[in-house]
């Protein structure tokens, strides 16, 4: 459990921020950036969610995401240095994986098929979720460089998870516009 009693602490007036398992990085660190960014997505969802009167489903399946996030924010701010921990790091696992991708399959099954590609738009909820997605993108190419980068380790579950997440995003986009009836589709070279 979580006890936050206070909320400034000034250790971190000299740039550096601490990770769970202690170390201190500066606040750029790509780690940091990391797991900064997948709070970000999370954010933008709840924003979404605003939106989302009439939306149960969607709205169900984006309360999971939501503290999912909170579950991979922790597993990216305690890294895995290969030495047995004091106690059991929070890490994003696979079941985690597979409940997003069959919540996929379950909103993608209604959809209409795509014709084109959908810009981002129609329902103020469906557009609140492109932009999560553009987020998670991005929270997913940090993940993937600091997965690549020499002396860190990011699990296979997490890069899988945030892999799904903006697929997931995508689909729950689609289906807030009237399950695809509402898309805004792209033109190729329509204002030429």
């Amino acid at each position: 459990m979580v006890t936050l009693n206070k909320i400034y602490t000034k250790t971190g007036d000299d740039g550096t921020t601490a990770l769970v398992s202690g170390p201190r990085r500066l606040k750029y660190d790509l780690r940091v950036e990391a797991y900064g960014t997948i709070d970000e997505v999370n954010s933008a969802i709840g924003v979404a969610r605003l939106h989302m009167q009439g939306m149960p489903v969607l709205e169900r399946m984006l309360i999971l995401i939501q503290n999912d996030l909170f579950d991979l924010g922790a597993d990216l701010a305690t890294p895995d240095d290969g030495k047995p921990p004091a106690h059991e790091p929070l890490r994003i696992i696979d079941t985690q994986v597979a409940r997003i991708e069959s919540e996929i399959d379950e909103l993608n099954a209604d959809l209409q098929p795509l014709k084109s590609f959908v810009l981002p738009g129609g329902h103020s909820a469906a557009a609140y979720l492109h932009l999560a997605r553009t987020i998670a993108r991005r929270a997913e190419r940090l993940m993937v460089e600091l997965a690549r980068t020499e002396g860190e380790i990011v699990s296979e579950a997490a890069l899988k998870y945030v892999n799904r997440l903006s697929d997931f995003l995508f689909v729950a986009a689609r289906h807030a516009n009237s399950h695809g009836n509402a898309d805004v589709l792209w033109v190729p070279g329509k204002n030429r």
